[in-house]
């Protein structure tokens, strides 16, 4: 019991000290600033990726059959 209470005790100085720390500043500044800077790059989520890889491939198809089609008509 003496070991888990002073775990639990130990626990929540840390917590409290990182809480009230600069660290936790810096933190923040750093999430901050590397959203902004993502924002600024364009970049688009995984499944936007996909979803425009998908209708590229289709469009990739589609002209590939229209070539043939327009081949045999020549």
């Amino acid at each position: 019991m003496i070991k888990k209470e002073l775990f639990d005790e130990l626990s929540t100085r840390f917590k409290e000290i990182i809480a009230t720390s600069p660290a936790r500043d810096i933190e923040e500044n750093i999430r901050a600033l590397l959203s902004s800077t993502f924002t600024r790059l364009n970049l688009v989520t995984r499944d936007e990726f996909d979803a425009q890889s998908a209708v590229l491939a289709h469009t990739r198809a589609k002209l590939e059959d229209l070539e043939k089609q327009l081949a045999k008509l020549e």
